[in-house]
């Protein structure tokens, strides 16, 4: 709708006229979270609808117990998007995700962009794609853009990277300072909306770095669940996510199982001065349990829960 001319006149006129309430749908969080205070004027209530969960997936799937782990293996590959889930097969599959993210580049960002370079903004998405779960430096981005023979300049990058941010494809975690009780301006994480993205368009197997895949699973979860997420570290620990809902504050860190003869994944939150509710979330169920006074989950026990 945020293509339409005069659409808020419409929708205003709308309810004044008729006793109904109204729903109306966008693509693009500028317009969500900024124009639609003024246009609307107070007079709405956002929404934002993610892809797919996992428990929605397993609950569609009609899962049982002891299936969790099969049912998660199949969410990597087929992802989030309802088209994706009930494709026939593999190839009309990749053919609706290749589709979706065509879309949202070439329509979403093309009609927002005015004339910026396409080709550009894409290389720049499959790069934050390659990266999902480390530090992102549009510096850094600017150079590799320009070894590849793009004229693409620091400033530039950070304007595409919020375009695509405001398409949804990428949801930005800030930087926490956790003793300073500061957010840093600097080396922010990003995460896709849906790793199946991330998977066809690097044409990479599902099977490829799950330890970021879940990562990037559990974030979108939190933001699902309603949290506000950041990433930080205490201590040059990293702390995967801080999630704040209100006063509620909590710690995760994600692991796809805890190591050996080594307390590492635990001392990244067990040290952190506050009282706060810190969970280290595991793919691997044998590690579930209290070690130290840290709450260990099997992070598909997590992603079930209501």
């Amino acid at each position: 709708m945020q293509n339409v001319k005069n659409w808020e006149k419409a929708i205003n006129s709308l309810r004044i006229d008729m006793d109904a309430d109204i729903y109306i749908t966008g693509s693009n969080s500028n317009l969500l979270s900024g124009e639609l205070a003024t246009l609307l004027s107070g007079r709405y209530v956002e929404l934002t609808v993610y892809p797919i969960s996992f428990k929605e997936f397993f609950d569609y799937k009609k899962g049982q117990p002891f299936q969790e782990n099969k049912l998660f293996n199949e969410y990597l590959k087929v992802g989030g998007f309802p088209n994706a889930i009930l494709a026939p097969n593999d190839d009309f599959r990749i053919s609706v995700q290749e589709d979706i993210f065509n879309t949202i580049m070439y329509r979403d960002i093309a009609l927002r962009s005015n004339g910026k370079n396409d080709q550009a903004i894409t290389a720049i998405a499959e790069y934050m794609m390659s990266e999902i779960g480390n530090p992102i430096s549009a510096n850094k981005i600017a150079g590799t853009l320009q070894s590849s023979g793009f004229k693409t300049q620091t400033k530039t990058v950070i304007s595409y990277m919020s375009l695509l941010e405001d398409a949804f494809i990428f949801y930005k975690a800030r930087r926490y300072d956790i003793r300073g009780k500061k957010w840093l301006q600097t080396l922010a994480k990003y995460y896709v909306v849906d790793t199946s993205l991330r998977n066809t368009q690097l044409n990479k197997s599902y099977k490829d770095n799950i330890g970021h895949q879940l990562e990037n699973i559990v974030f979108i979860e939190l933001l699902r669940r309603g949290y506000k997420v950041d990433v930080s570290n205490y201590n040059n620990k990293e702390i995967d996510f801080i999630a704040r809902k209100g006063e509620q504050v909590q710690y995760y860190q994600v692991s796809l199982h805890l190591p050996e003869n080594s307390t590492r994944e635990i001392d990244n939150l067990r040290f952190i001065p506050d009282g706060y509710k810190k969970t280290v979330l595991s793919l691997d169920a044998d590690d579930a349990g209290i070690i130290d006074g840290i709450q260990v989950k099997y992070v598909l026990d997590w992603l079930l829960e209501k």
